[in-house]
């Protein structure tokens, strides 16, 4: 597979991580990137461009206690994604 658009990878890479980590918040998504909340809020809020729909599941008291999820993956396929995870993360580096 050839190098990935680095702007298009982070929406794959986000998506990935939301469909397969246990309530993945912002704070769990920059644990798990590296990169500032900012950064993953954007691409968050870009995901949808994709076809791709995401959304905050409150759950708590406060307006920020929840994560995300995706139910619907559009055009992406969730399958081809898991298998070439790895080659999606390698255009980021």
């Amino acid at each position: 597979m050839d190098t990935l658009n680095a702007t298009f990878a982070r929406r794959l890479l986000i998506a990935h991580l939301v469909s397969t980590l246990e309530k993945p918040s912002v704070p769990v998504l920059m644990s798990e990137t590296g990169w500032p909340r900012r950064t993953i809020q954007d691409v968050i809020k870009a995901i949808p461009g994709m076809g791709v729909n995401i959304y905050f599941r409150q759950d708590g008291r406060r307006n920020n206690d929840g994560y995300y999820v995706i139910d619907q993956w559009g055009a992406i396929n969730p399958d081809w994604l898991d298998q070439n995870i790895d080659n999606v993360k390698k255009s980021l580096e």
